[in-house]
Formats: C-alpha cells, structure tokens, sequence
C-alpha cells in the first residue's frame, strides 16, 4: 500500500525529530514516523518526574534494548533503554539538561570538514533552542521550544555537597551551561511546573494543529527505499501491514544511536562485505555504520547518613501514594523532581584540557532503576569518564527488521577508562571526607573501606558499573573513512538522505546528551532549510 507523497519524511519522533518535525513543517509538508505510542497525559509515569525509574522498567515505552556481554565488565549485559515514544528517551530519560563543554565542539571542529562546529557555532543554537529564566543572557536562551528551571537543591545533603567542593579545593560554578562548566553547581532540569517537559512537549504540542504536519504513531519503519543513489521514500510497518510513503525532498533518519545505523544497513547502507553476508544489496559502502560506539559508564559511591534528612522515605511503597496525590493535585512535592539536583565537573589529573569526569550527587542510596536500595538513610555520588576511549558497534543480526541489532559498547577495555574511573571514585571518597559532610557521614556502604587498591577498584567497577544511557556517535560526521555524514548531515553516496540525532556526533559530549542533541537538530534545520530555499 502506498500513501501520498510528502516533502520531507522524518523516522523517529525522539528530540531531533521533534525539532526537525517543528521547523521544516513550518513552510513544507512533513510526514513524523513513530515507532511508539503517544505520550499520554494520563500515564503518570511519563510526567511525573520522580517516576522515571518506571518507564525505565518495562518496554512499554522503550525499546528495551541490552548490549551483548561487555569483556570489560565481567561479561555482565548492560541494559541499554531507548524511548519508543513521542518525544523519544526526552520522554524517559533522567530530565538533566547538559549541554556539554565548549571544549566538546571545539574537538568536533578539529575534525576535517567540521570547521563550522566550534563553540560559537552551536551557542546560538543552544539559545534558539530555550527558554531560561536564569544565567547570563549571552549563553542561555529566553524564549525557545525548551523549557529550563534550575533544580532548587534545597535538601540539607545537596548544600553539604555543593560546600564540600571548594573544601576540597575545586570550583564552584553558578551555571554550568554558561561560561563556566568546571566545578561544583546545581543543575537545569527540563522540568516545568512540576512535570517532564519532553521535546514532544516543547517542539510538536503547540503546532498539533499545523495542516503541514501528518505524525505517524506506532508504525515501525523496516526500509528505506532507494532509487538510483537517491532516497525517495520509506517502507513501515502499520497495524500489520507494510506501507510506503515517498518523499519528494529528502529522508531524514532520527532513530538514535541505536536504530539509526541499523535501519541504514538494512537499507544497504554500511559495510558491504558484512551486508553481502546478509543478503542485502549494497548501496553504499559504508565501513563506519555502526562503528565508534560511545557511551558513559558510571559507577555509585554510597554512604550511611547519620540524619534522618535524604529522601528515602519518600522511596517507601507506603509513601508512594502520598507523594502521587500531592503532585496529581499540585505538580508539587517529592514527585515533582528528579532528585539529580546537583552535581560537578572535574578533570580527573592536571594534563586534561578540560573536564573529563562528571558527577551525579543523589540524596538517597539507591541504583539507578530502583531495584536495588539501600534500606536506610544514605546518599551517593555517580561518576564516570566523560571521554571514554573505549569504542563498540552496533551490527545486525539479521535482515529482519523487527529482531534488536547487536549492540557491544566494549566499556572499560582500556587502561586509560579504568584509571580515570578509579580516579573519579577517589575523588568521591575526598569530597565525602571534608568538613560539610561532618554531620550526615556514616560508613561507606559501597564500594566499601576495605576496597582501595587498584586491583580492588578495578573488580568493583568491572562487578557494578552501569550505563549512564548515552550511546552515541554511530554514524559519525566527518571526511575520514569512519564518517557516515557530511558536515549537514548527509549521507555520503546517498542523496536526499540524512541522519540527525547522537549517532552522527564524532565524539561525546561532556554530560548528558539531551541537550546537544536538540541544538544539532536545530543547526540542521537551519541547513536544511537554506538548502530547499
């Protein structure tokens, strides 16, 4: 069966699409292909943000994806979630908006054919982008899709924390999406009102009614369709049957990290000797399609705390309903936070240029999906290296659209990951033992004193460290013989064909990954749109 022809077909309702859905939609006709569901408002899970842990525990609306057993970390598979929704993992992920050191772009930059990503390059994009009512108006935007609040951190653990830093001898920052990331600081939240604010929410709510715009729920794309070098529609998966649409301009790939490079080589794109082996046809000889895998793996430091102020009452199923009522009838209280309040960016040895450790502080001993907790008052810090060297793949395991690729992030393999992850729980284990900390310290719960060598370290991180879900960098931007995208984001040996999302990232970015992610797809847009002028 197929549909009428559109200008621009977009896969993958996740932030990028979302953006790019908004602004071509804006003088051309869009058609958003979703492979999920829509973010109901009545799915508390969804909006409520202290509920996150439960949208990560089932694939309702995630792709429920695990890598394959990581060598670096005892052969334990990690899990590795993706939003299969609207808004994509913006409507599952952790609400920590970060937008990465400048120093990230300027390493893009570096990059032949990359010129025009240094810093000032991406900061008005950045700012296009929001609205925040806080910070220096030269780096942070007022009246974008996205909107911002800086986390109150108001609980007794968070300013213990924020003191401990420079009783530690770091910095202090007063914005860490401003002029100065390194440091001790307070983190944004896309939480407005008390309740997630999705890039669904920012970039495709206020134009649902646009006549431009067709969105697509629950249809699963298995192809795109090639003719000639040229990408002139796609196939999907709809209530059953397999559907076409074609575009008249151009295809954009938004699948993320994951999906994007493997519905590239199920349409013939990638490595032509691995896809002859599958029985695909080759279109364009791709090597780096799934290649340069990175992610951030972290690790907790917990600790007892000697007063009854963290939140782990509020983690008690007797408390749960409480707490929902309160934020179903006032988008207040307990439920109406992350509890990723506060943080830091620290370089882990003087030779580094910049950051290359971040951590999460939490004012509660527990992991990350609320499985595992300790059954006590207790706080813990999460850190991990911000510039991994460790490199996977994500590579088919068939030509069946509907089976998970295979996924292998070869977390810590190298000596250098491992040393600055040994690092960064040092560093914790300093910043817990300075003044502010003196009322609330009780006993290192995890690692634990006894845990201090490095052979000792080293087994702990390879027996407990998780993602920190932030694959990214699968289908690189560049000229180099790993590079998937130009400098647009266009295929190379495909017209009328782009990806747009964390896979085309040539490196990862210091923090979490919402937030470059939206500024591409926002500088995309842009070149998009010059282009169909």
């Amino acid at each position: 069966m197929s549909l009428q022809e559109t200008d621009f077909v977009i896969i993958g309702a996740g932030s990028a699409g979302c953006v790019l859905a908004n602004r071509l939609s804006e003088h051309s006709k869009v058609t958003l292909i979703e492979a999920g569901p829509a973010d109901h408002q009545w799915d508390f899970r969804l909006h409520m943000p202290a509920a996150l842990s439960m949208v990560l525990a089932n694939d309702r609306y995630n792709w429920f994806y695990h890598s394959e057993p990581e060598p670096g970390l005892n052969n334990r598979k990690t899990y590795c979630p993706r939003g299969r929704v609207l808004g994509g993992s913006s409507s599952i992920n952790g609400m920590v908006y970060i937008r990465g050191n400048p120093g990230d772009f300027e390493q893009w930059a570096g990059n032949p054919g990359l010129e025009n990503w240094r810093y000032e390059d991406c900061l008005p994009f950045f700012k296009k982008a929001e609205t925040c009512s806080h910070g220096d108006s030269q780096f942070r935007g007022r009246d974008g899709p996205i909107h911002i609040r800086r986390a109150d951190a108001d609980n007794p653990l968070f300013k213990a924390w924020l003191k401990a830093g420079p009783q530690a001898g770091f910095l202090s920052t007063e914005d860490i999406n401003g002029e100065q990331q390194e440091g001790f600081g307070v983190f944004d939240q896309t939480i407005r009102s008390g309740k997630r604010f999705s890039a669904a929410q920012g970039y495709l709510q206020p134009i649902s009614n646009r006549g431009n715009l067709s969105i697509l729920k629950k249809s699963h794309v298995t192809r795109i369709v090639i003719e000639n070098h040229l990408a002139a529609g796609v196939e999907f998966l709809s209530s059953g049957q397999l559907q076409t649409i074609r575009a008249r301009r151009e295809v954009i790939l938004c699948g993320g990290a994951i999906n994007s490079p493997q519905l590239l080589m199920l349409s013939g794109i990638g490595d032509g000797a691995t896809l002859t082996g599958l029985g695909i046809p080759v279109i364009s000889d791709l090597p780096g399609v799934g290649q340069n895998l990175q992610d951030h793996l972290e690790i907790y430091v917990q600790y007892e705390c000697r007063q009854p102020v963290s939140i782990y009452p509020a983690v008690k199923w007797y408390n749960k309903p409480l707490i929902g009522l309160q934020w179903y009838l006032t988008n207040s209280g307990p439920g109406a936070t992350n509890h990723f309040e506060a943080g830091a960016f620290l370089r882990s040895n003087d030779r580094a240029a910049y950051p290359d450790l971040q951590f999460h502080f939490l004012p509660v001993a527990m992991d990350y999906d609320g499985k595992q907790k300790f059954e006590g008052h207790g706080f813990q810090a999460h850190v991990g290296p911000m510039k991994p060297t460790s490199r996977g793949s994500v590579t088919l395991q068939s030509r069946d659209p509907t089976m998970p690729p295979r996924i292998l992030f070869n977390y810590n393999t190298t000596p250098e990951d491992q040393d600055v992850m040994r690092k960064g729980i040092r560093l914790v284990r300093e910043i817990v033992l300075q003044d502010a900390f003196n009322p609330y310290r009780g006993k290192e719960i995890r690692p634990g004193p006894e845990c201090s060598t490095d052979k000792a370290l080293n087994e702990f991180i390879r027996q407990k460290s998780e993602s920190a879900y932030h694959p990214s960098c699968s289908c690189k931007m560049g000229e180099d013989n790993l590079a998937v995208v130009d400098t647009t984001a266009r295929v190379h040996g495909v017209d009328s064909l782009r990806v747009v999302d964390a896979s085309v990232f040539p490196a990862i970015t210091n923090g979490n990954l919402n937030a470059p992610v939206i500024m591409l797809a926002e500088k995309i847009s842009d070149a998009i749109l010059s282009d169909h002028s």
